[in-house]
């Protein structure tokens, strides 16, 4: 190949390349023909160190290796850097956890209080403060009526109460899953036959009076006055029971406590009623004989809540044995 150097113009600050050629003949049409010398290129590079503001700066490193990937920049780079991420996490979750606890705990230690106090003002101060003259003006509806408000109220400070037994039988922390508590099949079973007796008794004594069986006979409005709302508490307590029974609340255990207890003071103020109505003396031996037996169950109900305190006392007991035999088994094994 043969080429001509020439050398380059001192002043041109820029040279575009030139096309360079082995053949004089470029193009031959068929009545022309131009040759063209030899040229030779050369490449000049041309230097800046300003940037422009618009554009990105150079990158100096760029590693390609896989270990130096997996290296770069693992280490802290400053001083303050000094706890990992999952401490800090743990930390935070620690100290959320803490303020759950102290918020739930400062909303519940009222309802201790407040609680009682409510069954206390809805149910025991008007049956035994306030004067029987006032609500009983003879054997007539207006008469039912009041004693029916009055068993009313009682049941909604025992509703109120038993939702506040429930929110304190909660977890503190919200994270926790709450407590479900299923009442065992003997003791719903002896339950619904307390209260079916509780039932058929007061049902038993009107028919026979209906039906003649008991002299002398007691009329319809007298035995609702008695034991209308006796009837009427009992019902919702059987419901109460059952709602609770289905939720798996802490509370079944409690809630029929409550409502006997008032039972016996409601069935003390139908014999003072038996009095000033001129009730037959088989009505009033029936009223006390229920008041017996409502005594009767209210002790065994009792006798239950200790029972289920002494029942789950044992089992924490015995849960740091049994754990201590499985370790004991897992290490020997």
């Amino acid at each position: 190949m043969a080429s001509v150097v020439r050398s380059p113009s001192t002043m041109a600050s820029m040279v575009l390349p030139k096309l360079q050629s082995t053949n004089r003949r470029i193009w031959k049409p068929a009545n022309f023909r131009i040759t063209f010398p030899h040229l030779a290129t050369k490449h000049r590079t041309i230097c800046c160190t300003n940037v422009s503001p618009w554009e990105p700066p150079p990158v100096t490193y760029a590693p390609t290796d896989d270990t130096t990937k997996s290296q770069f920049l693992s280490g802290s780079t400053t001083l303050f850097e000094t706890l990992d991420s999952d401490q800090t996490k743990t930390a935070e979750s620690q100290t959320t956890d803490t303020k759950r606890v102290s918020k739930v705990g400062y909303i519940r230690w009222p309802m201790w209080l407040v609680g009682p106090s409510v069954l206390l003002a809805t149910g025991m101060v008007p049956t035994l403060w306030l004067p029987i003259s006032s609500i009983f003006l003879g054997p007539n509806i207006a008469s039912l009526l009041s004693l029916t408000g009055l068993d009313c109220i009682f049941n909604l400070g025992a509703s109120l109460f038993l939702l506040m037994a429930d929110a304190c039988s909660r977890p503190n922390i919200e994270s926790q899953e709450p407590c479900h508590s299923q009442a065992p099949f003997g003791y719903r079973f002896w339950n619904m036959v307390a209260t079916i007796s509780g039932f058929m008794v007061p049902l038993a004594m009107m028919l026979g009076s209906e039906k003649g069986l008991f002299q002398p006979q007691l009329p319809p409005i007298s035995f609702a006055i008695l034991l209308g709302p006796y009837l009427l508490l009992l019902a919702v307590q059987m419901l109460t029971e059952m709602l609770t029974w289905h939720w798996e609340s802490p509370v079944w255990l409690v809630t029929p406590v409550v409502y006997e207890s008032y039972r016996v003071l409601q069935l003390m103020r139908g014999l003072k009623l038996g009095a000033e109505l001129g009730a037959p003396a088989w009505t009033v031996h029936t009223i006390r004989g229920l008041v017996c037996w409502w005594v009767l169950v209210l002790g065994v109900q009792i006798m239950r809540v200790a029972w289920y305190a002494g029942f789950t006392a044992h089992l924490r007991q015995n849960e740091p044995s049994n754990s201590n035999i499985g370790d004991a088994a897992t290490s020997s094994g």
